[in-house]
Parts: C-alpha cells; structure tokens; sequence
C-alpha cells in the first residue's frame, strides 16, 4: 500500500447523494481474483453510454461526455468530492480499489458508509468527513475555479485551500498510523517478520516432521 503524506491534488466533483458501490464498480467486474485493473471501469455505468464487461478493450468504448469525469477539466484529479453517504450498498472491497487504481486519493464528504469508510483507509484512500456547509464551499469553488487544487497533509490533518485557509479534520490514530506508513492489514504483520521466522525455526526443532511435505496428499 502506497504511503499518504501530503497530497495536492485537483479536485473532481460527484454532485450526487448515496453513491453506492454497484456504480462505484459493477458487478460484473467483481469476477476477477486479481486486486488490479479496475480504474477503467470506476463509474462504468455513468462513464460511458455503452455497456460494459470484463475484458473488454476500452479503447473502442464510447465515454458519456456528460459524466462529470470525463470533463477535460477533472482529468488527472486525486481528490473526489462527494455528497451524503458515499459507497453505500454492499460491502464490497473493489470500490476503494476502482477509486485508488483510477487516481484518487483522497475523498471529502458529509458522511460514508460504514464498511466503504473502513475498506477506504486499509486500500490507502483517506475519507475525510467535513459538515455540509464546508462541503457546499467546496463543490462552489470547484465549479467555480477550473483547476481547483486542494493539499491535504495527514501528518497535520488539515486540508488547505489555495488561498490559504486551513480546514481541520479527523482521523482515528491508528489508521493515520497506517496511511503514514504504508501499512494495509499484511504490513502489520509483516513488522513482525523477524518474530514469525524465530517462532518457525524454534517450532522446527521441536516437530521437525513439520518441514516434510506429503506428496500427493
């Protein structure tokens, strides 16, 4: 998982309430067993006007010159700025990984749904919850200012705007821990490699048919 420290990124706007997971990704792309290759087809539905499948060239799909990504001024963007209840409906882990594999870093909304909030922080996104009438400045100054960058310093937990002002967030500790350094749920473990290799190597002296492998088995 890629480290979140400081980010200043263009900000897209996604001007709709409950955003849920089936249009963050579709369902027909939940086949895969790989976690890669899901940014093209983040916002499939809305993205282009033509249906869309696993596997299919996306060179030859026909992009919705309506959807708001797809807008020249939006391209590049890291930051999403979303509405009430973003990533509700089902738990699935795909929806951070479309967000992150398509660019973004870092979302900024009311609220989100509970299991999307939590599945966002161990893929590396940052959630950042703001009151409505933040957000309302928010998707204003973006419409407003095309270009419209925001920094986002975790360390600090402020999101700064381009004239200065700082805007304050929370985090909970342990996950700003793990967005600083890195960490998803196999990282952590693996600060213990150390201790896992001595606990292997002392259990090998004691049942070393342990280190036999049964063939055909």
């Amino acid at each position: 998982m890629n480290k979140f420290t400081i980010l200043k990124g263009l900000v897209a706007p996604m001007d709709r309430e409950n955003v849920d997971t089936d249009a963050i990704i579709p369902k027909q792309f939940l086949k895969s067993i790989h976690k890669s290759g899901f940014g093209p087809n983040l916002f499939d539905e809305w993205r282009y006007t033509d249906p869309g499948f696993p596997g299919q060239d996306h060179a030859t799909r026909k992009p919705n010159p309506d959807f708001v990504l797809n807008q020249p001024r939006y391209k590049g963007a890291s930051v999403l700025l979303a509405r009430k209840n973003f990533g509700c409906g089902s738990s699935r882990e795909h929806a951070p990984w479309a967000l992150e594999q398509y660019g973004f870093r870092a979302l900024i909304a009311p609220s989100y749904a509970d299991i999307f909030f939590n599945n966002s922080f161990k893929n590396g996104l940052l959630p950042i919850i703001q009151p409505d009438d933040v957000i309302n400045q928010l998707f204003d100054e973006v419409h407003a200012f095309p270009g419209y960058t925001l920094t986002i310093d975790l360390e600090r937990q402020v999101i700064v705007r381009p004239q200065g002002e700082e805007i304050p967030f929370d985090v909970q500790p342990f996950r700003k821990y793990c967005l600083l350094n890195g960490f998803d749920d196999i990282g952590l473990t693996l600060r213990h490699s150390d201790k896992i290799k001595a606990f292997e190597a002392e259990r090998l002296t004691t049942k070393p048919w342990l280190a036999h492998t049964m063939v055909g088995a």
